[in-house]
């Protein structure tokens, strides 16, 4: 991944009115708690883990009030859904949502705010460059991901309407390597940390 992939899909975020909030992994919990409404469910993130083995695994964890997984009943409650996203595209602002058996797509379908967690290290620049990824998974693993480009809309009713049939908002949570000498930086450390909701 480099920065201008980065920056790429942040600016293709904001166009699509979708928020990002960017940080180094170690603060994944804190960064989903300012993004999350209540209440909130979610599925356990890849990668989760509830202490750091070193500066090459660092702690991925939702925030305690983040119910994992919920009933039917807590999601049709839920205002929030906090999933992970296997891939982000881009140029196109797109992240790759894997249907599994953790409830990950209705958890990310059935709510008003979909949180989703990306790891820098999981952005592709364009679609070719996706289905190269997705290719050997669907094949040999018979995964089925969903590529989910902003907050849904239909204009089969008349006039633009948003959340229809989706989340009324999303948001990113993009999540940067550790640095080694502790400030948290990604590939560029004279790079300052830029949102799209800025």
């Amino acid at each position: 991944m480099s920065v201008a992939d980065r920056s790429t899909f942040k600016r293709r975020l904001d166009s699509l009115g979708v928020t990002v909030t960017e940080g180094p992994a170690s603060e994944c919990a804190d960064l989903i708690d300012e993004a999350a409404g209540d209440p909130a469910v979610g599925v356990a993130l890849a990668g989760e883990v509830e202490e750091s083995d070193g500066p090459d695994d660092p702690p991925v964890a939702l925030p305690d009030r983040v119910a994992t997984d919920p009933t039917t009943a807590e999601l049709r409650a839920a205002h929030t859904g906090v999933t992970d996203a296997e891939l982000g595209v881009a140029a196109y602002g797109s992240v790759a949502i894997e249907a599994d058996t953790a409830g990950t797509e209705p958890v990310s379908l059935f709510v008003d705010r979909h949180v989703v967690v990306l790891r820098e290290a999981d952005l592709v620049p364009d679609m070719p460059d996706a289905f190269e990824w997705l290719g050997p998974r669907a094949r040999d693993e018979s995964v089925d991901v969903v590529f989910a480009t902003g907050p849904s809309a239909t204009a089969d009713m008349g006039g633009l309407v948003h959340g229809a049939h989706g989340p009324k908002e999303v948001h990113v949570v993009l999540l940067r390597e550790d640095g080694g000498d502790g400030d948290g930086g990604g590939d560029d450390p004279a790079t300052p940390e830029v949102t799209a909701d800025e």
